[in-house]
């Protein structure tokens, strides 16, 4: 049986306590992309551990949305992007993480190039939640 919480700052999911996935960060910024005909005002980026029995990956991604007003957190799942920035044995690691975290930013701006979008990294929409 599968167990799944999430919470402001967390959001996991383990079945028989063998696979684990953290939201390491979460964060929403301004942002500008047009995909599928829609213009996207907004951004979440992540960086997300996924670990079971013995092995780790970590992975950032990006979700472009519209954002048609400071309420609207509407998230669309069509305009995304993703990459595995580490795998490999072992476990979560602070230190791993604190240095995947300071490239985060190039490794999002990187991928979200391939779309077409861009993040205003100096235009954070709400606070960063870390788990």
């Amino acid at each position: 049986m599968c167990h799944i919480a999430t919470s402001a700052a967390l959001a996991y999911t383990e079945c028989g306590g063998q696979n684990m996935t953290i939201d390491v960060y979460a964060q929403y910024f301004s942002a500008s992309c047009t995909f599928n005909g829609t213009e996207r005002r907004a951004a979440r980026v992540t960086l997300t551990s996924d670990s079971e029995q013995g092995h780790i990956a970590y992975t950032a991604a990006a979700t472009f949305f519209p954002h048609k007003d400071e309420t609207d957190f509407a998230v669309s799942y069509d305009a995304y992007v993703s990459k595995v920035v580490f795998e490999g044995s072992g476990r979560r690691s602070k230190k791993r993480e604190a240095s995947l975290l300071a490239q985060l930013h190039s490794v999002i701006d990187e991928i979200a190039a391939t779309i077409n979008a861009t993040v205003d990294w100096n235009a954070p929409l709400r606070s960063a939640q870390l788990g």
